[in-house]
């Protein structure tokens, strides 16, 4: 077959969902990752509806995340006493299963591994296309050329960034930060706790403190303009979290005295990814680093289907990868829709008093029944090809 040596960069659940296809259609397929080793923990992520579904059936990994599974978690809002003053419910926050993001990257991980080349610790340079392929260079590994490369490496892409321009050019700021920390594994017995979890969470204007439930151990949100903050600099960062959230009354500053001890601490924006396409010549984006909505509960989904879409579209189109990216482009397009209309931070956080009270009197009410009821009936399917059983030989 032509054009098949890809490059993946990003080792978290977009790029092995992508190694994991890509190999089976018999591609020859290196992962970059700039951590020097899979991530853990990290908080719960979920997938719902029969389109996630089929694509996990398919994948053969669904009986793996159901032992991994976690609970799901209802929110309990608090005042300053303790007392509660509304209820999220786990049927509204989570979907049909739930999982830690570190045990997905390990499942697909352990799939891939024998057959795909992962290179930790390291990262993409410098990426240029030529007639023969997309020439790429590594601040590590000796410089290679590649057929394809495909973007899976979140919403701060580097490979967005060499291909189709800065960030500020794609990624709209939403005006929220959020922070988690704490791994949480939940363990029982030496078993996974499926058990229905509960986290107890704190307002004041336009701030959310969450402690407990399968999400973190600790997460903080927080109205904002954009940041300039050092993304490496972790202890900084904690500082800043203290900093917005000094003052702030019930377990907040007990919470805060234990976040410089917790580990899987992570600091990003409330975004939202906007590009009028995902592809530029050898050059794909998958995932939140092409169409990421930071906290609307789709993101996962969205990178796992479209890792089956991109990779059976490819062995479709015989590696007419023109083809093929096209094809990709138009149904990702209209299955992104559905994450356009989320607003995780303003319902989260309100910045005034008047919204805390107006959101709490909305989650008591019989709106908001009907919400979660229609949540429950609209899964956002859809229609996914019976891409060709074509298992590639090593």
């Amino acid at each position: 077959m032509r054009n098949t040596t890809v490059l993946i960069s990003g080792a978290s659940v977009a790029g092995p969902a992508l190694a994991y296809w890509l190999d089976r259609y018999g591609f020859d397929v290196t992962v970059v990752e700039k951590a020097p080793a899979l991530r853990g923990g990290g908080q719960a992520i979920d997938f719902t509806g029969h389109t996630h579904m089929a694509v996990l059936e398919r994948m053969g990994i669904i009986e793996d995340i159901k032992a991994r599974q976690t609970g799901k978690t209802d929110m309990v809002l608090v005042d300053a006493q303790g007392r509660q003053q509304a209820l999220i419910s786990g049927e509204f926050t989570g979907g049909d299963i739930e999982i830690l993001r570190g045990d997905l990257s390990e499942v697909m991980y352990e799939r891939t591994a024998d057959n795909c080349r992962y290179l930790f610790g390291d990262t993409i340079t410098a990426l240029t296309e030529t007639t023969a392929g997309v020439d790429v260079e590594f601040a590590r590994a000796p410089a290679r050329t590649f057929d394809l490369v495909f973007g899976c490496d979140g919403i701060h892409s580097r490979v967005r960034k060499l291909t189709f321009g800065p960030e500020q050019d794609f990624v709209k700021h939403q005006g929220y930060y959020y922070c988690i920390a704490g791994a949480s594994h939940w363990e029982l017995d030496g078993s996974r706790l499926r058990e229905r979890a509960v986290s107890h969470g704190h307002n004041a204007p336009g701030r959310l403190a969450l402690v407990g439930g399968s999400k973190a151990g600790q997460m903080y949100l927080f109205a904002s303009p954009q940041l300039d903050y050092d993304r490496d600099d972790f202890n900084a960062q904690r500082r800043l979290i203290a900093e917005k959230f000094a003052g702030v009354g019930w377990e907040v500053p007990g919470m805060l005295a234990e976040l410089p001890g917790l580990d899987g601490f992570y600091l990003d924006s409330i975004s939202k990814v906007s590009m009028k396409t995902f592809v530029k010549g050898r050059v794909a984006l998958l995932g939140d680093s092409g169409y990421g909505s930071t906290l609307a509960g789709f993101g996962t989904g969205l990178a796992v289907v479209g890792a089956y879409v991109l990779a059976g579209e490819l062995a479709t189109a015989g590696c007419d990868y023109a083809v093929a990216f096209s094809r990709y482009q138009e149904m990702m397009k209209r299955y992104c829709k559905m994450a356009n209309g989320a607003q995780p931070g303003r319902f989260l956080a309100p910045k005034t008093a008047l919204g805390l009270r107006l959101r709490n009197w909305f989650l008591q009410s019989r709106f908001f029944d009907m919400m979660v009821k229609s949540a429950e009936n609209s899964k956002n399917d859809i229609e996914l090809k019976n891409y060709p059983e074509i298992v590639g030989t090593h």
